[in-house]
């Protein structure tokens, strides 16, 4: 078995999109890279959003991405996760609405600047 990539293969896989301006713009130099990491997982999650119709009165896309959902993924535990959500809202990256007791936080997911 052949363990390099052929021209065919190329392109059988997805991929996760972190934009190139969290890492380029100095606005975000201060924002840990596992921080970056979950806004391109919740960017990667917004078409689920427009699917479900998750869109509140003023057109704006919300989705629902749990702790739990983020541990799973990342394989972080959960002070971690909690504390790179906390990093992407004091960035001005995402804002979450609290919904109450067991029912997950609504996530806006804002955009970065390109500029």
């Amino acid at each position: 078995m052949n363990e390099y990539f052929k021209v065919s293969e190329a392109e059988n896989f997805v991929f996760y999109k972190v934009p190139k301006a969290l890492f380029t713009d100095n606005r975000y130099k201060d924002v840990s890279t596992d921080a970056k990491m979950l806004y391109g997982l919740l960017l990667d999650r917004m078409h689920l959003s427009v699917k479900n119709a998750w869109v509140d009165k003023y057109g704006r896309v919300y989705q629902f991405f749990t702790v739990k959902q983020a541990e799973e993924l990342l394989h972080f535990g959960h002070e971690k996760i909690c504390k790179l959500f906390r990093e992407l809202e004091q960035s001005n990256l995402i804002l979450r609405k609290r919904q109450g007791q067991g029912k997950p936080n609504i996530i806006y997911l804002k955009k970065f600047s390109q500029f």
